[in-house]
Parts: structure tokens; sequence; C-alpha cells
């Protein structure tokens, strides 16, 4: 399937009503040069794209999933199966991909920082609007770290220096494009101006402790002092991780000690601003011509993009331990991180941190509000659900439909409960029932047990029926409809 980089909810039948595709494709925000809001209004695929190959869509896996009690699977999703990962691969000379180095173990101190000094770091983030939602099947979480530069002073390890390179690097990735570096404002954690010897917000002073930083310099700090600052871009070496869980409903926000995958990602090169722009005219004029994507590398090593990025994966065998994706598999996550619109510097969750220390801890959705989109009124998932006519892409999630839509809108007055001020948040609106959380899981067992990911891997309780089988008729109707948007922001408006 070289057409593996589509994703399952690009098959969605609009009905020239449903937008969900504003939220990925969108309007240029530099130096995102992709601009393909088009994709709204046309299934724009290849001839290999038009046949929906996420065949596990429509495989009814009722049967399996009846066989699981709710028992067995509190039990299962309970287990660990990444830890058996680390000490497996510890041991393998032959192996030269990314060995897991976090120790969930020990955890994360107060400030989000890992326990076992492998220099990850917890972000709390809000969900990429859809299918990253857990009422939609998935939880997850996200470490960020930085290369040992970004870490030390004068050679030695420095926190301090560190915590103020992360404090740049927010201001740089989710503040507004639009504002000029020197007017750029951003809440951070606090910061000791003395200790790194930069004046962070501005004041002509060193102090004790700042909240806020002021214009966004030209360099990092500390060690890296003679790296560049580049605006809504991360410095070469730059490392995430990413885990994909189970749900869990009595742990926080839903988030089941069980790994469905593991996703690691590094940017390997740093291109200046012409090969971007260059990579971007690239991709066009490939599509254009009828080329198909190419992504190099190997299952062993991970898949590139022309970004710098290299992505890598692991997902759960048919016992249910983490095993190495297949190219097949791997490429299936090329397509969201290379050349989407919407995204910044090919990531999404950094730019959705939420802002200063409250942003600096391992994944909680409690306590959050339902922030809007950089420039809209409405909040995002306000606006998600009103341009979709559900709550995923599929709108196949009744429960969603149940709770939040009346007379086939959304009720925007109870969904404000969940925004700034109200008295609730947004764990409330994307977190599922007790009972739905454990259809949803069921339903991933049963992929899980068959081990044909390479017809998808989206956990759902019955097959959805406003999926394509194949495309036949490019239009989706939105253009005709007027229901295309270019607003779409992968930044929030957490003040507003």
């Amino acid at each position: 399937h070289r057409e593996a980089g589509i994703p399952s909810q690009c098959y969605t039948k609009t009905e020239g009503t449903s937008n969900p595709c504003w939220a990925c494709h969108t309007d240029v925000h530099f130096p995102n040069v992709m601009s393909d809001s088009d994709l709204q209004s046309e299934y724009s695929f290849s001839a290999e794209g038009k046949e929906n190959h996420w065949t596990n869509l429509f495989v009814d896996g009722s049967a399996i999933q009846a066989e699981l009690s709710d028992a067995w699977t509190l039990a299962y999703v309970r287990s660990d199966n990444y830890a058996p990962l680390r000490r497996e691969l510890r041991k393998r000379s032959d192996y030269v991909g990314y060995v897991p180095d976090l120790d969930f173990t020990l955890g994360f101190d107060a400030q989000g920082f890992a326990r076992d000094g492998s220099g990850w770091r917890a972000l709390r983030y809000k969900p990429f609007p859809g299918v990253f939602w857990p009422t939609n099947g998935n939880s997850d979480d996200v470490m960020v770290r930085l290369a040992p530069r970004f870490r030390s002073l004068a050679g030695r390890p420095s926190l301090e220096v560190y915590r103020a390179n992360l404090a740049l690097l927010e201001a740089s990735l989710a503040s507004d494009p639009r504002i000029e570096n020197a007017r750029v404002r951003r809440s951070v954690e606090p910061i000791d101006e003395r200790a790194v010897g930069y004046d962070l917000n501005g004041d002509g002073k060193l102090e004790a402790s700042v909240h806020e930083v002021v214009g966004i310099p030209d360099h990092y700090l500390g060690d890296a002092s003679d790296v560049r600052l580049r605006r809504n871009l991360y410095p070469e070496e730059t490392e995430f991780l990413h885990s994909v869980r189970y749900l869990d409903p009595d742990a926080p926000s839903f988030l089941a000690t069980r790994m469905k995958e593991l996703r690691y990602m590094k940017k390997i090169q740093d291109l200046e601003e012409s090969q971007l722009l260059g990579v971007y005219a690239r991709e066009h004029d490939e599509k254009d011509e009828g080329h198909l994507p190419f992504y190099p590398g190997a299952a062993e090593t991970g898949l590139r993009n022309r970004h710098g990025w290299t992505l890598q994966g692991f997902i759960e065998d048919r016992e249910g331990r983490l095993r190495l994706q297949t190219h097949q598999e791997q490429a299936a996550c090329m397509g969201c991180h290379t050349n989407l619109g919407v995204t910044v510097d090919q990531t999404f969750a950094f730019a959705r941190k939420l802002p200063g220390a409250a942003g600096w801890a391992y994944q909680d959705l409690r306590g959050m509000a339902d922030a809007p989109q950089l420039g809209h009124a409405k909040s995002e998932f306000s606006t998600y659900l009103e341009r979709v006519g559900g709550g995923d892409e599929f709108r196949a999630n009744a429960e969603l439909l149940e709770r939040f839509f009346v007379d086939g809108k959304p009720n925007t007055a109870l969904i404000a409960r969940a925004q700034r001020g109200g008295d609730r948040d947004f764990a409330w609106l994307v977190l599922p029932s007790r009972e739905r959380a454990l259809e949803l899981d069921r339903a991933y067992v049963a992929l899980v047990r068959a081990q044909v990911f390479e017809r998808g891997r989206d956990a759902q309780v019955k097959p959805p029926a406003r999926v394509h089988r194949t495309i036949e008729n490019e239009s989706t109707g939105l253009g005709e409809a007027g229901r295309v948007y270019l607003d779409g922001r992968l930044r929030l408006a957490w003040d507003e």
C-alpha cells in the first residue's frame, strides 16, 4: 500500500455537510507553506489512494469482543507491556534502532522531568480534535527531550538552563506566528534569570524568578548559545516519545498502563529556509506528476521524511507484547508528520501545550479548559462539533452525539461549562463512559489478535457507516455547499 500515509479518516463520507477535514488541511502559516485546504473540497488522491485499503473499518469484530469480560479487559489494560520491551531490547546487540530509555516506573517529578535522569520531560497538552479524543478510543502521552548541550552550562548539567531553553522553544512554537519575534509574549514556568545569565522578560535586570518570555532571542542559552533559535522550528536532535494507550476508566484521564503503540521521533537534520521551501515545492510537483510517496529508511532504523525527522514505532503482537512495526506499518505515521498543512514543524503536541508550569507534568486532561484555536471566537470542541456534525470524523460516536447534541446541533450552553471560568473541564467533554471505554478496549484487542494492522488500527465498536470503500467522485461536496474553512490552527488561544 503505497499511500499508507493517507489516514483512514480521510475516507469519510462528508455528504456535503460534514467537514472534519478543516482541522488538518488549512491555509499557510509560515514556515509551514503547505496550503492544502483544497483537500477539504476534493478527495485529491492518486489512483492507488482512491481505494480505501483500511479494510479493518469494515470488519465486524463483535464475536471476539463478546468473549472478553470486563474483568479480563481491565486486567489486560492494567498490565505493563513497556517494561518487558525495554528489558529485551537492552539484551540485543544486533538491533540498531531506538531503545526505549525512559523508566515509566520511576515516573516524573513535580516539574515533569523523568526521575531516571534521562532528560525526558512530560508535557500536558490539549489532544488534537477527533480521533485522539479519548472518547474515540485512545489515551496518550508525549515526552520531549533536547540534546545535551541545551541542558548544560560550561560543560556541567544545568536544570535551569534546560528549563530556560524549553521556555524559549515554547514561546517560539506555541505563540501566534503572526507576531514578530520582538513582540512575542508567552507565560512560562518560573525561571531564574541569574542562573542562565539572560534577561528573559526584557525588563533590563536579572531576577530570581520570572514568569514570562518577552521577545525571542536569536540563539538558545547555555552551551547551546551557538545554536540559532529559529521561529516555529525545533533545533536539531530534538526527540519526542509518544505512547498510545488503552482506556482505563479508573485511571486519571483514562490513561491505561498498557500501550497500544510506542512512537519515537527525532530531528536528525536542521534544514535551511530555502531547503524547506524546496521540500514543499517538491511535494506539490511530485503530486502533480502522479508520483507516489517514498519514505527512505527501514523498520529497524525508522523512516525519514524530507523535513529532517526520523520516525519509528512499536505495536502489540498477538500476545500483547510490543514489537517493532514493519516498514508498511510505520509508513502509516508518515502522512500526518510530513507536509500536513496544520502541523508546526511536522508535529502536533508541543504547540498545544498548556502555558507555563501547568503544562510541565505528565498528561492529564483534568482541570484543562476547552480553549479556542487562535483567531476563533468559539471553543475548539464546540467548533469541531458544529462543523462535523459529530464528535469524530465518521460521526459514529453515538454516545457523544447523545451527550452534546440537541436537535442535530451542538448544545453550546452545555459545552460552555468546560470553557474558561466554567464549572467543568475538557476531560468532562472527551472522556467516554465506563461502558464505552471498555467496549473500545475490546474492539482494539480484536485488531491485536488479527495482526493485520496494515489494514488499519482504528478501534471501532462496530463498523462505521459513513466511510468510502472507493473514491468515485473526487468532490466532497463541501466546496459547493460553502463549508470550506481556512482557519484551522494547531495553536490555541488559552487566555481567551
